[in-house]
């Protein structure tokens, strides 16, 4: 009997005989689709071919195609394991026509593939149509010679497909396998067609219409099919099994995780081997497409999925990670067909061992818990909410897991007491926020965060998506829409802009809308953590709940910025090695232009310092090695090294940056750099460009601060540096090569003639041609002035520095003899300096100090101090300066 990948082969083989392009399966995230969350059917890549948005050179195609149903309006998750044919991950075969064939041809490709190339028995099918589609109930009697009763006709919807409210649309018709008497159920239509016995294995859509409003529906003027088929369901019925599960492919993993827990599948225990061979599948393809666990959007689908397979593992006896060990299996089986498990083998592994190994203390901790809360609980009782939300809000154990546990021994969970705790938690979390001080418009966020969840952030892996409009805010409070003009705020469903935080400013760009509309971001925060504000003014157009964008990061600011947070890691690490290990971030900004970066140091560094860090920092940018990122177990990250950012806090779950290639010869593979970190950095080291710390200085008590330019800001000073060593030599008639030691001989020359000039000051301030006291005292030099028994010898003296005024009273002691001296110095700015200095013979009978603070009076200042033999003083008016020697003349009078 056929294999799965023999059927998949024959299948696309088939409809490429028949004149069709086999297409390669679109990934599970939707390129062009930002209403859905997972590709959940093959038409999905060719929704915007079938609406006329985009054109194809094809009108042909046949593929199969990667589906995921675990959330929203298609969630089988929590059948899995329990049904014959619910699945998370499932591949959908199609064919479809774009414009080319319609029924008639769509209808005998199907028939012929059946009942031809795949043999299956025409009495063991049925089909169905929609209720007044003649057209196909005709086209089949005709083709298969079917009784009126083998082709049905359904009034429902189950019969009728459609895109949206508008767009495509048209009947379908369904083929259905009988598996026979021996199980219950009847056909389609009846009042028993919920049993298992006919099964619906393709599904024909005939996309003849146009809903252009309700009411509203008008022919396409080229009618297009688009067809499908579970590859799992069809194998089976070729395979000549009821059971899914039973298919070679299912077998292979199922057999596979019964060698790694020693568990034979019998009763319960192959429901858990089921939903760990589902699991498995939905868990890899998703973290091979760039999904990764985290707690909102499609992280966190995946992260229930993860997990509701490691309480199965666990419920076999599994004490160690076991998922990761068998991705193996899974590659063999299907690798071949999706080369990107092949590729992505080595991420898969380690992203299931991690959240396994993360998940294991929850589970353990949880199932605790509901054991001994469920110990005394019998079939058909029910577990009680407020329990299930403290297993949730304490325990991280989600309600789906709970409700899975409990479901094997009948018993169900109060879901509307759950519901109430939920919301009792809610409310304190808002009365808590009200009272932190914040203003009372962000309480808006809170109102938007309970209704559309958290953002969910692309930005790593993307600067453009699409997403959905899922709020509007203007004013501080929610809106209906924004027009042309308005300013405010949108929250979308995904983006990838990211928003203020960790020290990284928030992203800028563009958001598209419908019929040119356009919202121009002017600055991206993050509210309560986890919604992602997108804040700005719509400049063309409007917007409105619902509608679908494009989001456009701004790619140069964000690569300005990324390159810059990237460098702060590396200056960390070269600041510890060159300082010391006690060197910790105490703060940061990063944004495109430049960064700064605040860390523990109780000194300033020293030129040399600052020279090794920068050289260090460039050392490890030139090598161009990969940046690394990895999500990690909190205490993990720890663990291995990594430094935590300052102020931040992080769940159990982080984000670990590394940087440069390993230097720790104890350590060898451990990278030069490795931080926590929920920023954006550049992909290798080189991206950088280059790293120039411009400046070094105090932050606060023990904080130092870097400032430093990278790539092209690093260039750019460093050009304007240039510039400016050019224009010196120029002024000073010299080549830029020479223009140190030509600024050396200025230096020396200055120090020269500012020697001169002071001792020429000198000779004029003790040898005449000064200024004479306001007393009309002679001062030359043969005219010192007795004052009783004192000689006194007083100048004032323009343009002098303070700090000659010492040398000046020294000069002047020697000239008297015995005596004193009082000399006032003028500066260029108009303020005075006063010196009083008395002899050594002198000193018991006046005091130096005592006279300048009598001087300084005059001159507006207070006080001054010194010895009794040298004393100095200050005043904000050198016009004073003859009043300042004649108060010192009348106090030596007496």
């Amino acid at each position: 009997m056929a294999g799965v990948s023999e059927i998949r082969s024959s299948f696309l083989d088939y409809f490429k005989k028949n004149g069709h392009e086999v297409v390669t399966s679109s990934p599970l995230v939707p390129r062009n689709d930002p209403t859905l969350m997972f590709t959940n059917a093959g038409m999905v890549q060719f929704k915007n071919v079938f609406t006329g948005q985009e054109t194809r050179s094809i009108t042909r195609a046949a593929s199969s195609q990667k589906c995921v149903r675990a959330g929203g309006k298609h969630n089988d998750l929590d059948n899995v394991g329990y049904t014959a044919r619910h699945h998370t991950f499932f591949e959908m075969l199609g064919n479809f026509s774009f414009g080319d064939y319609f029924k008639e041809r769509a209808i005998e490709l199907a028939w012929n593939l059946l009942t031809k190339d795949f043999a299956l028995d025409k009495k063991r099918l049925l089909v169905t149509v929609y209720h007044d589609d003649d057209e196909a109930f005709a086209i089949w009697k005709k083709l298969t010679g079917f009784r009126d009763e083998r082709i049905i006709r359904i009034p429902t919807s189950d019969n009728f497909w459609q895109m949206g409210d508008t767009g495509p649309c048209g009947p379908c018709s369904e083929i259905f396998f009988d598996h026979g008497d021996k199980i219950a159920g009847g056909p389609p239509g009846s009042a028993d067609a919920d049993g298992d016995r006919f099964i619906e294995i393709w599904n024909l859509v005939f996309m003849q219409y146009e809903q252009r409003a309700p009411g509203d529906r008008v022919p396409l003027p080229k009618p297009s099919i688009d067809t499908g088929m579970g590859l799992e369901r069809i194998a089976a019925v070729l395979q000549g099994k009821h059971d899914n599960y039973e298919i070679d492919l299912f077998q292979a993993l199922i057999q596979a995780s019964v060698t790694a827990t020693g568990v034979a599948p019998k009763g319960e225990a192959y429901s858990s081997h089921k939903v760990i061979a589902d699991h498995l599948r939905a868990s890899s393809f998703l973290i091979a497409d760039g999904v990764l666990p985290s707690n909102e959007g499609r992280g966190y689908v995946l992260r229930r999925i993860m997990r509701r397979a490691m309480r199965h593992a666990h419920l076999l006896g599994s004490t160690e990670p076991l998922m990761h060990r068998l991705v193996p299996a899974l590659t063999r089986q299907m690798g071949d067909a999706y080369p990107e498990l092949v590729r992505g083998e080595a991420m898969i592994s380690e992203t299931l061992k991690l959240e396994e190994t993360k998940f294991k203390r929850t589970l353990d901790n949880g199932l605790k818990l509901l054991s001994e809360s469920s110990g005394n609980l019998k079939k058909g009782a029910v577990f009680p909410g407020d329990v299930a939300f403290k297993l949730y809000d304490t325990y991280g154990f989600p309600l789906d897991l709970t409700e899975d546990a409990l479901r094997p021994r009948g018993i169900s969970v109060d879901t509307d007491a759950f519901q109430v705790a939920m919301k009792k938690q809610k409310e304190a979390a808002r009365a808590a926020w009200k009272g932190s001080g914040e203003a009372a418009t962000e309480t808006v966020w809170f109102d938007i965060r309970e209704k559309t969840g958290a953002s969910e952030f692309l930005g790593y892996d993307t600067e453009v998506a699409e997403g959905v409009v899922a709020a509007l805010v203007s004013g501080g409070k929610e809106v209906s829409w924004l027009k042309a003009g308005d300013s405010g705020a949108l929250i979308f469903n995904q983006t990838p802009f990211y928003g203020e935080s960790g020290g990284q400013v928030g992203d800028t760009g563009l958001v598209k809308g419908a019929s040119g509309a356009v919202f121009r971001v002017t600055e991206t925060q993050k509210k309560l953590g986890d919604l992602i504000v997108h804040i700005g003014t719509v400049e063309n157009g409007h917007f409105k709940a619902g509608d679908a964008v494009e989001l456009i990061v701004d790619h140069a600011r964000r690569s300005a910025t990324r390159a810059n947070h990237s460098a702060t890691h590396l200056l960390h690490e070269a600041l510890r090695q060159v300082l010391g290990t006690h060197v910790a971030q105490k703060g940061s900004l990063v944004s495109p232009d430049r960064l700064r970066f605040d860390f523990s140091h109780t000194k300033p560094m020293n030129a040399d310092e600052v020279r090794a860090v920068e050289e260090m920092a460039n050392a490890v940018l030139i090598e161009n090695t990969p940046v690394v990122t990895r999500l990690m177990a909190l205490d993990e990250a720890r663990e291995s090294g990594a430094m935590a950012l300052f102020g931040e806090k992080y769940g159990d779950e982080v984000r670990v940056v590394s940087m440069g290639r390993g230097t720790d010869s104890a350590r060898p593979n451990k990278a030069w750099s490795v931080e926590l970190c929920g920023g954006t950095h550049v992909q290798r080291t080189g991206d950088i460009g280059l790293i120039k710390v411009v400046s070094e200085g105090a932050s606060a008590a023990g904080v130092r601060r870097l400032e430093a330019l990278t790539g092209e800001g690093a260039r750019a000073y460093f050009t304007e540096q240039e510039q400016r060593v050019k224009d010196a030599a120029n002024v000073l008639r010299t080549r830029p090569e020479d223009l140190v030691e030509r600024l050396k001989a200025l230096v020396e020359e200055r120090k020269t003639l500012e020697k001169q000039l002071a001792d020429a000051k000198r000779q004029i301030a003790l040898g005449g041609g000064g200024h004479a006291t306001s007393g009309g005292a002679d001062t030359s030099a043969n005219a010192i002035k007795t004052i009783g028994a004192v000689k006194l010898l007083a100048r004032t003296v323009q343009g002098l520095n303070p700090k000659d005024l010492r040398g000046l009273i020294d000069d002047g002691k020697k000239q008297v003899g015995s005596g004193i001296v009082a000399v006032v110095g003028v500066t260029e700015d108009g303020k005075a300096g006063l010196a009083v200095g008395v002899t050594e013979d002198l000193v018991k009978t006046w005091s130096a100090v005592d006279l300048v603070k009598v001087g300084a009076e005059a001159l507006g200042g207070k006080g001054g101090g010194g010895r009794p033999d040298m004393a100095q003083a200050g005043g904000p008016d050198g016009s004073k300066a003859g009043d300042a020697l004649s108060a010192i003349e009348a106090a030596l009078a007496g």
